[in-house]
């Protein structure tokens, strides 16, 4: 076993916060426990992320539950699916995703791996499908294609697509690599994978054509590249370009998402230093790094690498940087921060 072990029991919470000044609105305990094993020493025991429609809030803790509150903090139902073993203890992190009235849970681990769609209002289970899968990290996407959503999973053994309405297998396809991360990115009825641990792998995927098992189908999978790849980090697609970063470093390509052609990179970014775990961000012709040592660059959305600011905040950045309106919060070690014009 690898990572931190536990050594105490911990409560799992959900805050809520104003975003005018950062006061804590509400906070509520959703759980109690001693987990049952370690998680990475990069990450914490609530790694997943939650999601919102803006009538709830969903606050997932992976083997601690998933749980439904209305925004003034009121509990509305809890969902327990057991406990996941993890490969080599390193700590749990998918995310739910939201799609109208369903929540979708992806459960990769060491034991039976399964997906499961929730009814968002009471928590009643909809479908479950068992997947033939190890260890994954990467949180699905749900992309509307002629009409059908489908809910679309990054993992080991195969990138898979599921019917929204029934968990029907609509696609598959091999070619990532082992402990998979990255979340899938899609637009314009394409899907982007990526994969880039003991080996490289991006694959773009036209929904069009992708029906049964298409590793290997041209038609489908439109092109591929096999260096540069993220470990942890998820891709940017931004308009006609794709961001990726290389490994868990400060090393940034851009790519046509159309050809596959780099437009730049591998283009190391000067200031960032040590580990990079969050996700590239973009908004307003910008495209934003953080990284583990407190270094957020800001750099030109365009076809050349242009760094138009470098800022150092007081932490260490591993989750991604959310946009909200004209404001950019940060989620570091120490401290979160709202970043804003005056």
């Amino acid at each position: 076993m690898r990572g931190v072990q536990p050594t105490k029991i911990y409560h799992f919470d959900i805050l809520a916060l104003n975003r005018g000044d950062g006061g804590i609105v509400w906070q509520r305990t959703a759980h109690e426990a001693f987990p049952h094993e370690g998680t990475h020493n990069e990450g914490s025991w609530a790694s997943n992320s939650l999601v919102t429609d803006g009538e709830s809030v969903y606050a997932y803790f992976g083997s601690r539950g998933l749980y439904s509150y209305d925004m003034q903090g009121n509990s509305k139902w809890e969902k327990d699916f057991g406990n996941m073993t993890i490969k080599l203890g390193f700590g749990e992190g998918s995310s739910p995703v939201l799609y109208g009235e369903t929540i979708i849970v992806n459960w990769d681990h060491e034991g039976q791996s399964f997906i499961i769609a929730l009814d968002k209002k009471t928590g009643q289970e909809r479908w479950k499908v068992n997947r033939d899968e190890p260890t994954s990290w990467s949180t699905p996407i749900v992309v509307e294609h002629n009409g059908r959503p489908q809910v679309i999973t990054s993992a080991t053994n195969a990138t898979r697509s599921y019917n929204l309405a029934t968990g029907e297998l609509i696609w598959e396809c091999g070619g990532m690599t082992m402990n998979t991360i990255p979340s899938p990115v899609s637009a314009e009825g394409m899907v982007y994978v990526t994969s880039g641990f003991r080996g490289n792998a991006l694959q773009a995927i036209h929904l069009a054509s992708a029906f049964g098992d298409i590793s290997g189908n041209e038609k489908a999978v439109v092109w591929e590249y096999d260096r540069d790849t993220p470990y942890t980090p998820s891709p940017l697609l931004y308009g006609d370009k794709l961001y990726f970063l290389k490994r868990n470093d400060s090393i940034l390509s851009c790519f046509n998402v159309s050809t596959g052609q780099a437009y730049y990179g591998p283009q190391r970014m000067e200031g960032i230093e040590g580990n990079v775990f969050a996700s590239p961000v973009g908004a307003a012709n910008r495209v934003y790094l953080s990284g583990g040592n407190g270094t957020t660059l800001v750099i030109k959305h365009g076809p050349q690498f242009e760094v138009i600011a470098q800022n150092v905040l007081d932490s260490s950045f591993t989750a991604s940087p959310a946009i909200v309106d004209k404001e950019i919060y940060l989620r570091g070690d120490k401290y979160l921060y709202c970043i804003a014009a005056n």
